[in-house]
């Protein structure tokens, strides 16, 4: 008899990610072929970031049981964000489960969360500073993050809601990071068949009561925007969601790479933007190449948003003699003679 659906579900994914990294180390330039046993690369390692929850424990259990049968070492490691009494407890607690699993190494790291863009998005920072110290630590080839359909479909809305365009409704990518080091198994599986998966096997999880907070943005997003929709809209929202991400992201890589190509076609020889070469572009190609310009400049990518951009583009097309615009990180556009520069203030 196999396993429970939910659990060969949740090891599908995970070997399937497995595989595409070992595809990948096979053809690192140390992977010569006819290599002596002694000369070939060392197996990769692979992380998995951990809170103790369902998402992150069926993950590290699937990592466990897939990893060794095609050679791979799995570790993982947990973040302290401290931001309760007894995160220090919690995380040795996690630690303890991971090892049990049979992961090595396993870490627990202690963060400090700072204020930068609020309280979600600085402790998301802080986490992120923390994994990739750890993996860069033991040199691991990838750090599986347990993000599912359902955290995808909400950071859709999300990005909805800010209004930042399409970039902001491709959700997370399924391969991330610094040379690909985040990778997502579970972004086409529900949130209920992770729990699922630990229930039948018996893997104890720790619900972060920050996730039911409603003084958090998403939390509220999960306990009392989706389920409104699912109420007006029917059933299959979630689904329609994150089939929403992949299409947009499909659409803004499409983009991002014309506004790639474009760019060097807009500069004059001493590499200013020239405004009339800028006009002849579409809006999205030309608001990619300004966008881009800007955090070239200084502009912080996390605090520049649509309307900066769109003040940005009404230089190049409705000028009117207008003065400087001003953008965060003290950075400043203006037209002259034709040119539109920008640069710090």
């Amino acid at each position: 008899m196999g396993p429970h659906p939910a659990v060969a579900a949740i090891r599908l994914a995970v070997r399937r990610v497995l595989h595409d990294l070992l595809t990948e180390h096979h053809r690192t330039p140390a992977a010569v072929p006819h290599a002596l046993p002694h000369e070939l690369p060392p197996p990769p390692l692979v992380l998995v970031a951990c809170s103790g929850g369902a998402d992150s424990m069926a993950l590290a259990s699937a990592l466990a049981f897939e990893s060794p049968k095609l050679g791979i070492r799995a570790g993982g490691v947990t973040v302290d964000h401290g931001l309760q009494p007894g995160s220090d407890a919690r995380a040795a607690d996690v630690v303890q489960r991971l090892r049990d699993l049979g992961l090595d190494p396993v870490d627990s790291v202690a963060v400090t969360v700072g204020r930068s863009g609020g309280p979600e998005a600085a402790a998301r920072d802080a986490r992120y500073a923390a994994l990739d110290t750890a993996a860069e630590r033991h040199g691991a080839a990838a750090v599986l993050l347990g993000h599912t359909r359902d955290d995808q479909a909400e950071t859709v809305l999300l990005g909805l809601a800010r209004g930042s365009g399409i970039r902001s409704l491709s959700g997370m990518a399924a391969v991330s990071g610094t040379g690909g080091r985040y990778r997502r198994p579970f972004l086409e599986l529900d949130r209920q068949t992770a729990r699922k998966a630990c229930m039948v096997q018996s893997l104890p999880v720790w619900d972060d009561p920050h996730n039911a907070d409603p003084a958090y943005t998403r939390s509220r997003l999960r306990h009392e925007g989706l389920p409104a929709l699912e109420k007006a809209l029917g059933k299959g929202v979630v689904e329609a969601l994150a089939r929403t991400a992949q299409l947009s992201r499909d659409d803004a890589d499409a983009l991002d790479s014309w506004a790639g190509q474009a760019e060097a076609t807009v500069r004059d020889a001493t590499g200013l933007l020239e405004c009339a070469k800028l006009y002849a572009l579409p809006p999205a190609v030309r608001r990619r190449i300004l966008r881009r310009a800007a955090i070239d400049a200084g502009a912080p990518a996390g605090s520049l948003f649509a309307r900066h951009i769109e003040e940005v583009d009404r230089l190049i097309t409705g000028w009117r003699g207008q003065g400087a615009i001003n953008l965060p990180g003290k950075v400043v556009a203006q037209r002259q003679g034709g040119r539109l520069v920008i640069r710090q203030g």
